[in-house]
């Protein structure tokens, strides 16, 4: 890298480095249902999305992340953590939110959904190519792959990547079996919760399929982001990603990977460098800067997207890698 360039990422890294993205407070989103309907927490927004389409009208869910706050570092309030004593089913992924996994662990124990136990998995890193990892293998057949990830871990951090919403198609996976979860816990609406999660699962697939169209043919297939949160959407789409940072997006990338970023940019002459709404984008615009590029947003949708949906958010990411990969 240049030296004034590698100059300006060290004094952009030095002045972002103490802010952090917050935590949510004791406020949490619910889907306004109460009275008889089965309690449900989500700890996140896309397993919230993905819990209320499943639950439909039968359940009430309580969302523990707080809009706009990046939901790695929630805290839980001492309400939040009696609630989740009440509640029927907690939808969570352990590893993501510390907070979560101890609530879920003391609280919680029989009634936690993981929903990384359902599908196929990919390890945690800043760097490059899964798509050909595992190649050939269902969700169903890699799933108990997970499980021996998780045995003995305890408390220790996770080794996996828990982004797996950002594949659509493993994303129907966990619809699927949510619904047959959520159809044990609550016997008496098992008819609509298995009806509704196929439904949700064909939308997914179809999305899945609109993604795999629109991402076929591309001039380039690298993709640089400022964190690794799309090692799935990669992996499923046949694409690279270069993280500037790993799967935490506090962590602080170091002046080597900045300057490894930056050279493997300038030779697959990448045109854009992804940022992200909940990670402050100076990094990446001097990144950009440096190498001649222009930056977008790519969501990992990790809270609640500024306007629409899961859905609605995914195809907004279809329509800034088509442009950044020139896809025709």
């Amino acid at each position: 890298m240049h030296t004034a360039g590698a100059l300006a990422l060290m004094t952009v890294l030095a002045t972002t480095a103490a802010c952090g993205s917050g935590s949510a407070d004791s406020d949490s989103a619910d889907s306004g249902k109460a009275g008889s309907a089965f309690g449900v927490s989500a700890a996140m927004y896309p397993l919230q999305w993905l819990t209320e389409r499943v639950g439909g009208p039968d359940i009430a869910v309580t969302g523990l992340a707080k809009p706009g706050v990046e939901p790695h570092d929630l805290e839980l309030s001492p309400i939040q953590v009696a609630r989740l004593e009440e509640t029927g089913l907690v939808v969570y992924i352990r590893g993501v939110q510390p907070a979560v996994d101890e609530a879920v662990e003391q609280h919680a124990a029989d009634r936690g959904f993981d929903a990384a136990t359902a599908v196929r998995t990919l390890p945690a890193t800043a760097g490059d190519d899964h798509a050909d990892e595992h190649a050939g293998e269902t969700d169903e057949e890699h799933a108990g792959e997970h499980g021996d990830e998780h045995a003995g871990e305890g408390g220790s951090p996770i080794s996996y990547d828990p982004h797996i919403w950002l594949d659509p198609s493993r994303f129907a996976t966990v619809a699927t079996k949510l619904g047959e979860r959520l159809a044990a816990a609550d016997p008496a609406h098992a008819q609509g919760y298995r009806e509704r999660a196929a439904k949700v699962a064909a939308e997914l697939t179809a999305l899945d399929g609109e993604m795999t169209r629109g991402l076929r043919t591309c001039a380039s297939n690298a993709i640089v982001t400022s964190h690794a949160a799309f090692a799935y959407l990669a992996d499923r789409y046949r694409l690279r990603q270069i993280g500037v940072s790993g799967v935490n997006p506090d962590a602080e990338p170091a002046p080597a990977r900045l300057a490894q970023v930056a050279e493997v940019a300038r030779r697959e002459k990448v045109t854009t460098i992804f940022t992200e709404s909940l990670v402050s984008p100076k990094v990446a615009e001097v990144l950009a800067g440096e190498v001649g590029a222009k930056t977008a947003v790519l969501d990992p949708i990790e809270s609640r997207p500024a306007s629409g949906d899961y859905t609605s958010a995914m195809r907004r990411n279809l329509t800034a890698l088509q442009a950044a990969l020139r896809c025709s």
